[in-house]
């Protein structure tokens, strides 16, 4: 079946609390996308944003961010009182004055709940119990990096002797924040799931070092006796960034992953396709080789390709969890080897029009594939468009109409046409369908900080006057069942 999605990050919907969150908001948007004729809700990371207030570099893989918590959810279960409205008319998400809003608003919720039988069952997991004493020893030290506390503080997971007491109503409080957060995530993904829309979850690579993840797990990791990388991630030299992109993951010791059965890879990519219907993985390339940067080097031209062992992680994915459905984020210049590890295994590829609208791609579709017309780490196409010389926009013009593509409008043609390729599956992000400009810009590959992650919208208004447009448009791609007309 063709299908058409929207991208669309859980912060960015409109709430009265300054960030989009599991609440009302969300469930109302899921009833636009079924009346818009969506069949997916592509999402970024929900996990607890870390550096410069990235997904991409999060305290847990496992963990949610508490600002996702619905204020107003846990008003209904009679936790807290409703509180009142706080940077709903902002277009910009400042999450520090956010984080210091909601949290006494969170400690009364904790004050007031009691714990149940199901609560105590679902603490039980490790992940989670890792996690609540990480965020509790962060706290403690001021929010710093785990390698800078004491190394008391540092080695406590591995002291089976450590005295927990002292940190347990701090870990409690986390705990409870994230029964919350699992209880009203699964119940918003069923709604969401009766509605005929399947959500796809996005995974990235690398994992932070400053995280739960690295925390718990050491030697998965190569580091030195201190726990600080001993080499880091990221890219060389591409469209992006004339330096590379150095991202200061640590690297994964695959040699012992190898030797551990991938236990680590395959719990974590296990959760993620249990809290989520599709997961794209973010880097994909990486299973293959990954860009291996000395932690001494200040960017990231210096550094190595080196292979991975992809074929013998998914092989042991694949006897555990044969249902998991996964999207390869396979953009950039590939060597042929990884083209063979993502089709040995029927993943499903991507390709951007932003980078693809030329002569050479253009006629070469194929059906078994994710079209977008830009991602969250590109502008939008509308800015693409105006950032263009007038030569290069006379010829895009000039091929849209080519192809049958005239309607007066460049960005309703280039949805058009995105549309009506011959992948079955098709993604526009939210501010394509709104046809924004820079301003609507979610990421900037190399940089940190604002204005990254910051855009959201107020109010629906704009997108609800869209609907019927947009159904019209799937509809006419063959993405959305007709709708019938009535008979009087």
């Amino acid at each position: 079946m063709r299908k058409a999605g929207i991208l669309m990050p859980v912060a960015s919907l409109p709430s009265r609390y300054g960030c989009g969150d599991f609440g009302p908001q969300a469930y109302h948007f899921a009833q636009l996308l079924k009346q818009a004729g969506f069949s997916i809700w592509q999402i970024l990371p929900l996990n607890p944003l870390g550096y410069g207030n990235s997904p991409y570099q999060p305290y847990s893989s496992y963990a949610m961010d508490d600002l996702y918590l619905s204020l107003d959810l846990l008003a209904k279960e009679g936790l807290i009182h409703r509180p009142y409205a706080f940077h709903k008319n902002f277009d910009k998400i400042d999450y520090e004055a956010i984080r210091k809003f909601r949290e006494p608003i969170l400690r009364e919720a904790y004050a007031n709940f009691v714990p149940d039988d199901a609560y105590a069952s679902y603490v039980k997991q490790k992940w989670l119990q890792d996690y609540a004493l990480f965020m509790a020893l962060k706290k403690k030290n001021g929010m710093k990096a785990w390698t800078e506390w004491e190394k008391e503080e540092r080695d406590i997971l591995m002291d089976e002797e450590a005295d927990l007491s002292l940190y347990r109503e701090e870990m409690d409080y986390e705990l409870f924040k994230q029964y919350e957060l699992y209880l009203q995530w699964t119940a918003l993904k069923a709604f969401v799931n009766t509605l005929g829309i399947e959500i796809m979850g996005d995974l990235p690579f690398y994992v932070g070092l400053d995280s739960a993840d690295v925390f718990s797990s050491r030697k998965n990791f190569l580091l030195d006796e201190d726990g600080r990388p001993s080499f880091i991630a990221g890219v060389p030299p591409d469209y992006f960034s004339a330096t590379g992109q150095r991202w200061g993951n640590p690297i994964y010791d695959w040699d012992y992953m190898e030797k551990d059965g991938f236990k680590f890879w395959i719990e974590r990519l296990s959760y993620c396709g249990k809290m989520m219907d599709i997961v794209r993985v973010d880097h994909f390339r990486a299973f293959d080789t990954y860009w291996k940067i000395p932690s001494s080097c200040p960017t990231a031209i210096e550094g190595e390709w080196v292979e991975a062992p992809g074929y013998a992680l998914f092989d042991t994915l694949f006897k555990e969890n044969p249902d998991l459905r996964i999207v390869a984020e396979d953009l950039g210049d590939l060597r042929a080897e990884v083209l063979e590890l993502r089709d040995h295994y029927a993943f499903r590829g991507m390709r951007v029009i932003q980078f693809s609208f030329n002569e050479e791609e253009m006629y070469s579709d194929k059906e078994h594939l994710l079209v977008y017309t830009g991602t969250h780490d590109n502008d939008t196409t509308f800015a693409w468009y105006r950032s263009m010389k007038h030569g290069e926009q006379r010829w895009t013009r000039r091929m849209l109409k080519k192809l049958g593509y005239h309607s007066g409008s460049f960005m309703d043609d280039v949805i058009q046409y995105s549309l009506e390729r011959s992948a079955d599956m098709v993604i526009i992000p939210m501010y394509d369908w709104l046809h924004l400009p820079h301003s609507g810009r979610i990421n900037t590959p190399g940089t940190v900080g604002a204005p990254n992650w910051m855009w959201r919208m107020k109010r629906y208004d704009e997108f609800s006057k869209k609907i019927g447009k947009i159904r019209g448009a799937l509809e006419k791609a063959g993405r959305a069942p007709r709708r019938k007309i009535l008979e009087r």
